[in-house]
Protein backbone atom coordinates (compact mmCIF):
# COMPACT_ATOMS: atom_id res chain seq x y z
CA UNK A 1 0.00 0.00 0.00
CA UNK A 2 1.66 3.42 -0.41
CA UNK A 3 1.41 5.53 2.55
CA UNK A 4 0.22 9.18 2.38
CA UNK A 5 1.61 11.26 5.33
CA UNK A 6 -0.15 14.26 3.92
CA UNK A 7 -3.27 14.19 2.31
CA UNK A 8 -4.35 17.73 0.47
CA UNK A 9 -8.13 16.46 -0.95
CA UNK A 10 -10.71 18.54 -2.12
CA UNK A 11 -13.08 19.15 -0.17
CA UNK A 12 -16.94 19.37 -0.85
CA UNK A 13 -17.81 23.09 -0.13
CA UNK A 14 -21.10 24.85 0.40
CA UNK A 15 -23.75 25.09 -2.69
CA UNK A 16 -20.96 22.47 -4.97
CA UNK A 17 -22.82 19.75 -5.14
CA UNK A 18 -26.72 20.21 -6.37
CA UNK A 19 -29.69 18.54 -4.87
CA UNK A 20 -29.43 15.14 -7.45
CA UNK A 21 -25.71 14.77 -6.52
CA UNK A 22 -26.86 14.92 -2.53
CA UNK A 23 -28.99 12.71 -3.37
CA UNK A 24 -26.75 10.28 -5.37
CA UNK A 25 -24.43 10.65 -2.66
CA UNK A 26 -26.76 9.48 -0.29
CA UNK A 27 -27.66 6.25 -1.75
CA UNK A 28 -24.02 5.61 -2.37
CA UNK A 29 -23.39 6.20 1.44
CA UNK A 30 -26.54 4.47 2.14
CA UNK A 31 -25.41 1.31 0.12
CA UNK A 32 -21.41 1.30 1.10
CA UNK A 33 -22.79 1.45 5.01
CA UNK A 34 -24.79 -1.65 4.23
CA UNK A 35 -25.91 -4.13 2.07
CA UNK A 36 -21.98 -3.82 0.40
CA UNK A 37 -20.72 -5.26 3.40
CA UNK A 38 -22.47 -8.54 2.66
CA UNK A 39 -20.86 -8.81 -1.10
CA UNK A 40 -18.06 -10.68 -2.26
CA UNK A 41 -15.13 -8.26 -3.58
CA UNK A 42 -15.61 -8.86 -7.32
CA UNK A 43 -19.65 -7.96 -6.84
CA UNK A 44 -18.47 -5.03 -4.76
CA UNK A 45 -16.45 -3.43 -6.82
CA UNK A 46 -19.16 -4.06 -9.79
CA UNK A 47 -21.71 -2.67 -7.68
CA UNK A 48 -19.75 0.33 -6.39
CA UNK A 49 -19.00 1.45 -10.37
CA UNK A 50 -22.22 1.13 -11.75
CA UNK A 51 -23.22 3.90 -8.61
CA UNK A 52 -20.42 5.71 -9.83
CA UNK A 53 -21.22 5.63 -12.93
CA UNK A 54 -24.83 7.09 -12.36
CA UNK A 55 -23.74 9.82 -10.18
CA UNK A 56 -21.31 10.99 -12.56
CA UNK A 57 -23.49 10.93 -15.56
CA UNK A 58 -19.84 8.43 -17.86
CA UNK A 59 -19.55 6.53 -19.95
CA UNK A 60 -16.29 4.37 -18.31
CA UNK A 61 -15.19 3.61 -14.97
CA UNK A 62 -12.57 1.30 -13.28
CA UNK A 63 -11.03 0.42 -10.37
CA UNK A 64 -7.20 -0.57 -9.84
CA UNK A 65 -6.14 -1.59 -6.91
CA UNK A 66 -2.50 -1.42 -5.81
CA UNK A 67 -0.59 -4.61 -5.72
CA UNK A 68 1.99 -4.36 -2.94
CA UNK A 69 4.45 -7.01 -4.34
CA UNK A 70 5.07 -5.36 -7.55
CA UNK A 71 4.67 -1.71 -6.83
CA UNK A 72 1.73 -1.47 -9.69
CA UNK A 73 -1.87 -0.58 -9.90
CA UNK A 74 -3.75 -3.38 -11.59
CA UNK A 75 -6.80 -3.36 -12.91
CA UNK A 76 -9.43 -4.92 -10.94
CA UNK A 77 -12.99 -4.16 -11.98
CA UNK A 78 -13.97 -1.75 -15.12
CA UNK A 79 -17.49 -1.04 -16.24
CA UNK A 80 -17.07 0.43 -20.35
CA UNK A 81 -13.58 -0.61 -20.72
CA UNK A 82 -14.03 -4.06 -19.38
CA UNK A 83 -10.52 -5.18 -21.54
CA UNK A 84 -8.87 -3.59 -19.30
CA UNK A 85 -9.37 -6.41 -16.59
CA UNK A 86 -9.25 -9.08 -19.08
CA UNK A 87 -5.94 -7.80 -20.25
CA UNK A 88 -4.35 -8.01 -16.80
CA UNK A 89 -3.44 -4.29 -17.10
CA UNK A 90 -0.80 -3.33 -14.78
CA UNK A 91 0.30 0.81 -14.14
CA UNK A 92 3.52 1.36 -12.73
CA UNK A 93 2.40 4.06 -9.49
CA UNK A 94 3.60 8.09 -10.77
CA UNK A 95 3.47 6.43 -14.35
CA UNK A 96 0.31 7.45 -16.80
CA UNK A 97 -2.47 8.41 -15.32
CA UNK A 98 -4.00 6.27 -12.93
CA UNK A 99 -0.14 5.75 -11.49
CA UNK A 100 -0.01 10.09 -11.45
CA UNK A 101 -3.35 10.07 -9.47
CA UNK A 102 -1.88 7.33 -7.29
CA UNK A 103 1.58 9.33 -6.45
CA UNK A 104 -0.08 12.49 -6.07
CA UNK A 105 -2.71 11.36 -3.71
CA UNK A 106 -5.59 13.91 -5.31
CA UNK A 107 -7.91 14.34 -8.05
CA UNK A 108 -6.65 14.74 -11.17
CA UNK A 109 -8.84 15.85 -14.70
CA UNK A 110 -7.09 15.51 -17.98
CA UNK A 111 -8.97 16.48 -21.01
CA UNK A 112 -6.42 15.26 -23.27
CA UNK A 113 -6.37 11.45 -23.70
CA UNK A 114 -3.37 10.16 -25.63
CA UNK A 115 -0.48 8.49 -25.60
CA UNK A 116 1.38 11.77 -24.38
CA UNK A 117 -0.47 11.67 -21.14
CA UNK A 118 -1.92 7.45 -20.79
CA UNK A 119 0.07 4.94 -20.80
CA UNK A 120 -3.03 2.37 -21.27
CA UNK A 121 -3.68 2.14 -25.24
CA UNK A 122 -7.47 0.62 -24.38
CA UNK A 123 -7.79 4.30 -22.99
CA UNK A 124 -7.61 5.49 -26.51
CA UNK A 125 -8.28 2.83 -28.73
CA UNK A 126 -12.00 2.90 -26.96
CA UNK A 127 -12.09 7.06 -27.96
CA UNK A 128 -12.02 8.01 -24.64
CA UNK A 129 -12.27 12.03 -24.86
CA UNK A 130 -11.31 13.09 -21.34
CA UNK A 131 -10.56 10.95 -17.91
CA UNK A 132 -10.89 11.89 -14.00
CA UNK A 133 -9.47 10.14 -11.47
CA UNK A 134 -9.29 9.94 -7.49
CA UNK A 135 -7.14 8.06 -5.37
CA UNK A 136 -8.75 5.34 -2.95
CA UNK A 137 -7.38 6.22 0.68
CA UNK A 138 -8.29 4.00 4.06
CA UNK A 139 -6.66 4.59 6.71
CA UNK A 140 -4.59 7.18 5.23
CA UNK A 141 -3.03 4.53 2.70
CA UNK A 142 -3.60 4.43 -0.87
CA UNK A 143 -5.12 0.75 -1.93
CA UNK A 144 -6.14 2.02 -4.92
CA UNK A 145 -7.22 4.69 -7.98
CA UNK A 146 -10.83 5.21 -9.14
CA UNK A 147 -11.24 6.56 -12.71
CA UNK A 148 -14.15 7.26 -15.14
CA UNK A 149 -14.31 8.68 -18.74
CA UNK A 150 -16.36 10.03 -21.21
CA UNK A 151 -16.76 9.49 -24.86
CA UNK A 152 -17.92 12.89 -26.06
CA UNK A 153 -16.66 16.17 -25.33
CA UNK A 154 -17.25 17.26 -22.14
CA UNK A 155 -15.05 18.11 -19.98
CA UNK A 156 -14.66 17.79 -16.59
CA UNK A 157 -15.16 20.47 -13.52
CA UNK A 158 -13.67 20.96 -9.77
CA UNK A 159 -17.38 20.21 -8.80
CA UNK A 160 -16.87 17.12 -10.59
CA UNK A 161 -13.61 16.06 -9.09
CA UNK A 162 -15.03 16.86 -5.65
CA UNK A 163 -18.14 14.67 -6.19
CA UNK A 164 -15.57 11.60 -7.61
CA UNK A 165 -13.67 12.19 -4.14
CA UNK A 166 -16.39 11.87 -2.19
CA UNK A 167 -17.53 8.76 -3.78
CA UNK A 168 -13.63 7.54 -3.69
CA UNK A 169 -13.40 7.71 -0.32
CA UNK A 170 -16.79 6.40 0.54
CA UNK A 171 -15.57 3.33 -1.91
CA UNK A 172 -12.35 3.14 -0.18
CA UNK A 173 -13.70 2.02 3.08
CA UNK A 174 -15.91 -0.52 1.40
CA UNK A 175 -13.06 -2.11 -0.70
CA UNK A 176 -11.03 -1.78 2.33
CA UNK A 177 -13.39 -4.08 4.44
CA UNK A 178 -13.68 -6.37 1.57
CA UNK A 179 -9.95 -7.02 1.10
CA UNK A 180 -9.62 -7.81 4.32
CA UNK A 181 -12.66 -10.19 4.33
CA UNK A 182 -11.26 -11.75 1.29
CA UNK A 183 -8.12 -11.92 2.12
CA UNK A 184 -9.33 -13.88 5.91
CA UNK A 185 -11.04 -16.53 3.95
CA UNK A 186 -8.53 -16.93 1.32
CA UNK A 187 -5.45 -17.37 3.91
CA UNK A 188 -7.60 -19.66 6.04
CA UNK A 189 -8.45 -22.24 3.14
CA UNK A 190 -4.60 -22.04 2.03
CA UNK A 191 -3.99 -22.43 5.91
CA UNK A 192 -6.08 -25.19 5.84
CA UNK A 193 -4.91 -27.00 2.62
CA UNK A 194 -1.22 -26.76 3.82
CA UNK A 195 -1.75 -27.94 7.61
CA UNK A 196 -2.61 -31.80 8.05
CA UNK A 197 -6.33 -32.09 8.88
CA UNK A 198 -5.29 -35.01 10.90
CA UNK A 199 -1.39 -35.89 12.53
CA UNK A 200 0.19 -38.54 10.17
CA UNK A 201 -0.03 -41.75 11.40
CA UNK A 202 3.36 -42.91 11.50
CA UNK A 203 4.42 -46.71 13.19
CA UNK A 204 5.99 -46.00 16.23
CA UNK A 205 5.39 -42.48 17.39
CA UNK A 206 2.34 -41.08 18.35
CA UNK A 207 1.49 -37.54 16.81
CA UNK A 208 -0.59 -34.46 17.95
CA UNK A 209 -0.76 -31.15 16.79
CA UNK A 210 -2.87 -27.82 17.71
CA UNK A 211 -3.38 -24.26 15.05
CA UNK A 212 -4.86 -21.29 16.39
CA UNK A 213 -5.25 -18.26 14.76
CA UNK A 214 -4.20 -14.80 15.96
CA UNK A 215 -6.93 -12.05 17.14
CA UNK A 216 -9.29 -11.19 14.40
CA UNK A 217 -8.95 -14.58 12.34
CA UNK A 218 -5.39 -13.28 10.94
CA UNK A 219 -4.02 -16.22 10.34
CA UNK A 220 -0.82 -15.87 8.94
CA UNK A 221 2.58 -17.68 8.11
CA UNK A 222 2.51 -20.36 11.09
CA UNK A 223 3.09 -24.26 9.76
CA UNK A 224 4.56 -27.53 10.96
CA UNK A 225 5.46 -30.80 8.75
CA UNK A 226 5.63 -34.20 9.74
CA UNK A 227 6.75 -36.58 6.83
CA UNK A 228 8.86 -40.04 6.05
CA UNK A 229 11.98 -39.74 4.07
CA UNK A 230 13.42 -42.34 1.97
CA UNK A 231 15.95 -43.80 4.58
CA UNK A 232 13.16 -44.53 7.09
CA UNK A 233 14.23 -41.29 9.23
CA UNK A 234 10.79 -38.38 10.07
CA UNK A 235 11.58 -35.00 9.15
CA UNK A 236 9.79 -33.06 11.64
CA UNK A 237 9.42 -28.85 11.28
CA UNK A 238 7.78 -26.26 12.25
CA UNK A 239 7.93 -22.53 11.27
CA UNK A 240 6.59 -18.83 11.23
CA UNK A 241 6.48 -16.90 8.30
CA UNK A 242 6.60 -12.88 9.71
CA UNK A 243 3.69 -11.03 9.34
CA UNK A 244 -0.01 -11.43 8.84
CA UNK A 245 -2.30 -12.01 5.93
CA UNK A 246 -2.76 -13.84 2.52
CA UNK A 247 1.05 -12.84 1.09
CA UNK A 248 3.10 -14.73 5.01
CA UNK A 249 0.10 -17.34 4.21
CA UNK A 250 1.39 -17.60 0.42
CA UNK A 251 5.09 -17.73 1.21
CA UNK A 252 4.27 -19.99 3.74
CA UNK A 253 3.28 -22.77 1.68
CA UNK A 254 6.13 -22.22 -0.53
CA UNK A 255 8.83 -22.99 1.90
CA UNK A 256 6.62 -25.90 3.55
CA UNK A 257 7.06 -26.75 -0.18
CA UNK A 258 10.84 -26.18 -1.07
CA UNK A 259 11.72 -27.87 2.47
CA UNK A 260 10.09 -30.83 1.24
CA UNK A 261 12.09 -31.15 -1.46
CA UNK A 262 15.53 -29.85 -0.37
CA UNK A 263 14.82 -32.45 2.73
CA UNK A 264 14.62 -35.32 -0.52
CA UNK A 265 18.66 -34.52 -1.17
CA UNK A 266 20.29 -34.54 2.43
CA UNK A 267 19.91 -35.87 5.91
CA UNK A 268 21.97 -33.33 7.31
CA UNK A 269 19.36 -30.71 9.02
CA UNK A 270 21.45 -27.65 8.68
CA UNK A 271 22.12 -28.34 5.13
CA UNK A 272 18.39 -28.17 4.41
CA UNK A 273 17.71 -25.02 6.31
CA UNK A 274 20.64 -23.62 4.71
CA UNK A 275 19.58 -24.23 0.96
CA UNK A 276 15.97 -22.71 2.32
CA UNK A 277 17.68 -19.77 3.32
CA UNK A 278 19.44 -19.24 -0.20
CA UNK A 279 16.03 -20.11 -1.78
CA UNK A 280 14.12 -17.13 0.04
CA UNK A 281 16.87 -14.81 -0.13
CA UNK A 282 16.97 -15.01 -4.11
CA UNK A 283 13.12 -15.59 -4.71
CA UNK A 284 11.39 -14.35 -1.62
CA UNK A 285 13.75 -11.07 -0.63
CA UNK A 286 11.56 -9.79 1.55
CA UNK A 287 10.69 -12.49 3.28
CA UNK A 288 12.31 -13.70 6.97
CA UNK A 289 10.84 -16.68 8.94
CA UNK A 290 11.91 -18.68 11.80
CA UNK A 291 12.44 -22.21 10.93
CA UNK A 292 13.13 -25.48 12.86
CA UNK A 293 13.99 -28.68 11.24
CA UNK A 294 15.13 -31.76 13.20
CA UNK A 295 15.30 -35.45 11.60
CA UNK A 296 14.29 -38.36 13.88
CA UNK A 297 16.32 -41.59 12.90
CA UNK A 298 14.96 -44.72 12.06
CA UNK A 299 15.24 -46.12 15.35
CA UNK A 300 13.78 -43.22 17.21
CA UNK A 301 16.95 -43.03 19.28
CA UNK A 302 18.61 -40.28 17.86
CA UNK A 303 16.84 -36.39 16.92
CA UNK A 304 19.71 -34.06 14.54
CA UNK A 305 18.47 -30.67 14.41
CA UNK A 306 18.97 -27.17 13.09
CA UNK A 307 17.16 -24.40 14.14
CA UNK A 308 17.09 -21.10 12.04
CA UNK A 309 16.20 -18.61 14.83
CA UNK A 310 13.15 -20.70 16.00
CA UNK A 311 12.58 -21.40 19.64
CA UNK A 312 13.69 -24.82 20.65
CA UNK A 313 11.46 -27.65 21.01
CA UNK A 314 10.53 -28.94 25.09
CA UNK A 315 11.63 -32.99 25.88
CA UNK A 316 9.31 -34.38 28.41
CA UNK A 317 10.79 -38.13 29.31
CA UNK A 318 9.25 -40.57 31.88
CA UNK A 319 11.69 -40.22 34.46
CA UNK A 320 13.31 -36.97 34.18
CA UNK A 321 11.82 -33.25 34.25
CA UNK A 322 10.58 -31.62 30.97
CA UNK A 323 13.15 -29.38 29.40
CA UNK A 324 13.96 -27.36 26.43
CA UNK A 325 16.75 -28.52 24.49
CA UNK A 326 19.74 -26.97 24.24
CA UNK A 327 19.84 -25.89 20.67
CA UNK A 328 23.16 -23.66 18.44
CA UNK A 329 20.48 -20.99 17.36
CA UNK A 330 21.58 -19.75 13.60
CA UNK A 331 20.28 -16.64 12.32
CA UNK A 332 16.56 -16.94 11.01
CA UNK A 333 15.48 -18.22 7.30
CA UNK A 334 16.15 -14.70 4.83
CA UNK A 335 18.95 -13.14 7.09
CA UNK A 336 21.31 -13.16 4.49
CA UNK A 337 24.07 -13.29 6.40
CA UNK A 338 25.13 -16.41 5.31
CA UNK A 339 26.95 -17.95 8.37
CA UNK A 340 27.21 -21.35 8.31
CA UNK A 341 24.64 -23.54 9.82
CA UNK A 342 25.11 -25.89 12.79
CA UNK A 343 23.60 -29.13 13.74
CA UNK A 344 22.24 -30.18 17.47
CA UNK A 345 22.11 -34.17 18.16
CA UNK A 346 20.20 -35.64 21.48
CA UNK A 347 18.63 -39.09 22.64
CA UNK A 348 15.63 -39.55 22.55
CA UNK A 349 14.50 -42.60 25.51
CA UNK A 350 11.26 -44.50 24.59
CA UNK A 351 8.36 -43.06 25.77
CA UNK A 352 9.90 -39.01 25.71
CA UNK A 353 7.56 -36.48 23.60
CA UNK A 354 8.87 -34.19 22.03
CA UNK A 355 6.83 -30.78 22.05
CA UNK A 356 7.64 -27.83 18.48
CA UNK A 357 5.62 -24.58 18.68
CA UNK A 358 6.27 -21.24 17.49
CA UNK A 359 6.43 -18.17 20.12
CA UNK A 360 3.10 -16.98 19.73
CA UNK A 361 1.93 -19.27 22.11
CA UNK A 362 4.59 -18.07 24.73
CA UNK A 363 5.77 -14.65 23.82
CA UNK A 364 3.47 -12.32 25.18
CA UNK A 365 4.06 -7.88 25.04
CA UNK A 366 5.52 -6.97 27.98
CA UNK A 367 6.12 -10.93 29.66
CA UNK A 368 9.31 -12.96 30.66
CA UNK A 369 10.06 -15.13 27.91
CA UNK A 370 12.30 -17.25 30.29
CA UNK A 371 9.20 -17.39 32.62
CA UNK A 372 6.86 -18.21 30.31
CA UNK A 373 9.54 -20.99 28.64
CA UNK A 374 9.98 -22.51 32.13
CA UNK A 375 5.76 -22.71 32.91
CA UNK A 376 5.91 -24.92 29.21
CA UNK A 377 8.58 -27.06 30.71
CA UNK A 378 6.14 -27.60 33.88
CA UNK A 379 2.91 -27.76 32.23
CA UNK A 380 4.39 -30.46 29.54
CA UNK A 381 2.40 -33.60 29.66
CA UNK A 382 3.90 -36.99 29.81
CA UNK A 383 0.42 -38.27 28.52
CA UNK A 384 -0.42 -38.89 25.36
CA UNK A 385 0.44 -36.05 22.75
CA UNK A 386 -2.82 -34.98 22.48
CA UNK A 387 -3.49 -34.68 26.00
CA UNK A 388 -0.40 -32.78 26.18
CA UNK A 389 -1.77 -30.42 23.32
CA UNK A 390 -4.78 -29.77 25.05
CA UNK A 391 -3.41 -29.30 28.40
CA UNK A 392 -0.59 -26.56 26.90
CA UNK A 393 -3.27 -24.63 25.23
CA UNK A 394 -5.59 -24.26 27.90
CA UNK A 395 -2.69 -23.03 30.28
CA UNK A 396 -1.23 -20.79 27.53
CA UNK A 397 -4.41 -19.65 25.81
CA UNK A 398 -7.59 -20.44 27.60
CA UNK A 399 -10.24 -18.66 26.51
CA UNK A 400 -9.12 -15.61 24.98
CA UNK A 401 -8.09 -15.34 21.55
CA UNK A 402 -4.08 -15.57 20.93
CA UNK A 403 -2.32 -11.88 20.04
CA UNK A 404 -0.54 -14.38 17.43
CA UNK A 405 -0.74 -17.36 15.63
CA UNK A 406 -0.31 -20.39 17.81
CA UNK A 407 1.26 -23.70 16.51
CA UNK A 408 1.77 -26.51 18.83
CA UNK A 409 3.29 -29.95 17.95
CA UNK A 410 3.78 -33.13 19.49
CA UNK A 411 5.72 -36.07 18.51
CA UNK A 412 5.52 -39.39 20.98
CA UNK A 413 8.11 -41.94 20.47
CA UNK A 414 6.48 -44.96 21.85
CA UNK A 415 7.70 -47.52 24.03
Amino acid sequence: MIENAALNLVMPTTGALDARDVEQLRRLQALTDAALAHLKLDDLLDTLLERTSEILDVDTAAILLFDEASGELVATAAKGIEEEVRQGVRIPVGAGFAGRVAAEGRPVILDKVDHTTVLNPILTAKGIRSLLGAPLIADAITIGVLHVGTLGSRSFTAEDAELLQLVADRAALAIAAGISTWERAAVATLQRSLSPTRPPQIEGLRVAARYLPGLSGAVGGDWFDVFRLPSGSVAITIGDVAGHGLRPATVMGRLRSALRAYALDSSDPAAVLTRLDEMVCHFEPETMATVLYAVLEPTFERLTLSTAGHPSPVLAEPDFAAHTIDVAVDPPIGSGLGVPRRTTTVRVAAGATLYFFTDGLVERRGGDLDAALDRLCEVASRNPPDAGCSQIVSTFVGDAEPADDVALLAVQVLD
